[in-house]
């Protein structure tokens, strides 16, 4: 019997993805900062909006680079991002063309590893395990069929788990390989700040540097009991397996999804009152991202969800199951305000999230045929 391959799972990124679509668009703002976000007109003639005339309280989507480089970011209130760079150009979304471009990045892919984990509309995992060719190579066809396919450019990282992997994309952006392989783990990965770790929030970094623990390689020389009596158990088992680079999870490649799932972790913790306004937004975006990837996925959920984590690490989670399975921004909003109203909100939130499941097809006879209808509650 041959021995099993050497596990190889590398994680694609699309750079810049919904920012780099409009500058096919528009190739002529290449090089200048570029916000995209709300649902304003498309340009005209050569003639944009700059982010310093918006007024409202929509959030940024996603920035070019240089954006970023003047500390614009995606989730970001474009009130704010007006203030830190108001002569950024500001760009309507449009998720018809973005969904378009990932179609067409994930079949050129497919075409060359089929094994495929989608993890949204702009990044995949893929299991590269069985092929014949090395990492870099490898890497160099998938970067090119992408190109070649869409115009655009990716950045691809190369180990043998999900974890680093992740880690590894975001290390060379944009336009990125990097290959993960054996002492890499200590010179690559542990030199970089906890928050690098996927699953590390704001909240559990701020923890960790209380106690003195500021990158990867201090955590994975940790105390296991300090880290236990900081987390719990289960927290500290997992922070030291990620810390040294452990990550056993298999890639998840199943067609229908049993639920789908969108949530923030806040940059600081949010009061429900003197917060209210920003908690709206996010509220709403987070539906309205959620209402995207069941579009994407071409199915409609009838039981809508939310997920709370209060400042004191406990999640608090409500359902409610509809009459009719619903896809719409609107009646997730709805579905999941109700849900919110049976929450007892006491405390600051750490994290916010929306839930669709008990998926339909769009497709299934008689989806559409009665208006959503929320239960007596």
């Amino acid at each position: 019997m041959s021995p099993s391959p050497v596990r190889r799972i590398a994680h694609l990124d699309m750079d810049a993805f919904f920012a780099s679509v409009e500058l096919l668009r528009y190739p002529e703002l290449r090089g200048l900062p570029v916000v995209i976000g709300g649902r304003g007109p498309r340009p005209e003639n050569g003639v944009y909006a700059r982010l310093r005339d918006y007024v409202g309280r929509g959030v940024i989507t996603t920035a070019t680079y240089e954006a970023r480089a003047l500390g614009v970011h995606s989730a970001m209130g474009m009130m704010k991002g007006a203030r830190l760079a108001p002569d950024a150009i500001l760009l309507p979304v449009d998720f018809v063309a973005y969904r378009d471009y990932s179609r067409r990045f994930k079949a050129a892919v497919a075409a060359i590893a089929p094994q495929i984990e989608d993890r949204g509309i702009d990044e995949i995992y893929i299991d590269l395990s069985a092929l014949p060719e090395d990492s870099a190579t490898l890497a160099r066809r998938l970067k090119d069929a992408v190109k070649t396919a869409t115009g655009l450019v990716c950045s691809v990282g190369i180990s043998p788990n999900k974890l680093l992997s992740k880690i590894a994309s975001d290390l060379d952006k944009p336009d990125g390989i990097t290959l993960i392989g054996p002492g890499d783990l200590q010179r690559r990965i542990w030199p970089l700040p906890v928050s690098k770790v996927n699953g590390i929030g704001p909240k559990a970094t701020r923890h960790l540097q209380q106690m003195g623990i500021e990158t990867i390689a201090q955590l994975a020389g940790a105390a296991p009991d300090q880290l236990q009596a900081a987390f719990g158990l289960g927290m500290a088992r997992w922070l030291l397996d990620v810390a040294h680079g452990i990550d056993e999870r298999p890639l998840v490649m199943e067609s229908e999804p049993r639920s789908i799932s969108r949530e923030t972790t806040f940059e600081r913790d949010l009061h429900v009152v003197r917060d209210r306004a920003e908690l709206s937004v996010i509220f709403r975006r987070l539906c309205e991202q959620l209402a995207e990837d069941l579009r994407r996925k071409q199915v409609r959920g009838a039981t809508i969800g939310i997920k709370i984590r209060f400042d004191d690490f406990r999640i608090v989670t409500r359902d409610l199951t509809l009459h009719e399975a619903v896809g719409d921004a609107d009646a997730i909003h709805r579905a999941a305000g109700q849900c919110l109203k049976r929450v007892t909100l006491d405390r600051r939130l750490r994290l916010l999230g929306v839930r669709a499941s008990k998926l339909e097809s769009v497709d299934k006879p008689g989806a559409e045929a009665h208006p959503v209808q929320l239960p007596l509650c």
